[in-house]
């Protein structure tokens, strides 16, 4: 594939979408707010600055993989793990908004037309589209942890609280996990997008794709699974899986061909 080829697509999609005050809204909004709500809470959780605290409710399996963390502080781990999965709604939610806009966008600006006129590959189009998406979801996830990070700091949070962020399990969310999310969102958006006539409808259908995560985040509330290392190693595996199957699909489903008369 020709990078110069794909390097333009990337600066005509920033061009062009971010033009959208909705796609610029939630690329900046959102971020900010699951990153500003967590701390909002944590200033307020009397757990995360007392020596001890009530672990009673804690679920066994969070007990055990404690070790050698006092009762107050398996707590305050606790509180702040149950915040991780909404790192993980950022480069899930942020891309599908892009990229749903992103073929669907064009249609009805008239400016997809030239476009596929041109020698750029199918591959090379996608390729571009997709990291047009997915850098700034993945770029506003690792902000948002940063100031997260950054806020425990300045809450004066205990060293184990701390450490724990820095943990393989945060660590591979973060900067595996994350960037692996937003392959499948916009991969999955950019199926739908190019299948439909309005932007808008792209969006919905997309947004299926946050029940898991909603799922996942009431779950662990519930105490019904513990986001601990081997599920973050289980859900890479899958992810690549996914991933590659959707990249395969989204190729061959983009029929560049007949595309523009289907939509007509």
């Amino acid at each position: 594939m020709n990078t110069l080829r794909i390097q333009t697509i990337i600066d005509k999609e920033w061009a062009e979408v971010f033009k959208n005050r909705l796609v610029l809204f939630i690329v900046l909004a959102l971020p900010l707010l699951l990153t500003v709500l967590p701390l909002a809470i944590l200033a307020g959780a009397p757990g995360l600055t007392a020596p001890d605290g009530n672990i009673s409710d804690l679920p066994p399996s969070m007990l055990r993989a404690c070790g050698p963390l006092t009762p107050g502080e398996c707590l305050q781990v606790y509180i702040v793990n149950q915040f991780l999965t909404l790192f993980m709604i950022m480069p899930l939610f942020i891309p599908i908004t892009i990229a749903a806009y992103s073929v669907v966008g064009e249609k009805t600006t008239r400016s997809l037309e030239p476009l596929l006129a041109t020698p750029i590959t199918t591959e090379e189009l996608l390729a571009g589209k997709g990291l047009a998406a997915v850098i700034p979801a993945v770029l506003a996830t690792w902000l948002g942890f940063a100031i997260f990070v950054a806020g425990v700091l300045l809450l004066r949070a205990p060293p184990a609280v701390v450490l724990n962020l820095f943990s393989p399990t945060w660590l591979l969310a973060i900067f595996v996990v994350g960037p692996l999310i937003s392959v499948l969102a916009v991969n999955f958006a950019l199926i739908v997008s190019s299948r439909v006539n309005d932007p808008r409808v792209a969006e919905q259908i997309s947004g299926v794709l946050v029940v898991p995560i909603i799922a996942l985040v009431f779950a662990q509330l519930a105490g019904f699974i513990i986001v601990n290392l081997q599920l973050m190693f289980v859900a890479i595996l899958l992810l690549l899986i996914i991933d590659v199957a959707l990249v395969y699909v989204g190729a061959r489903l983009f029929q560049r061909e007949t595309i523009l008369t289907r939509w007509k």
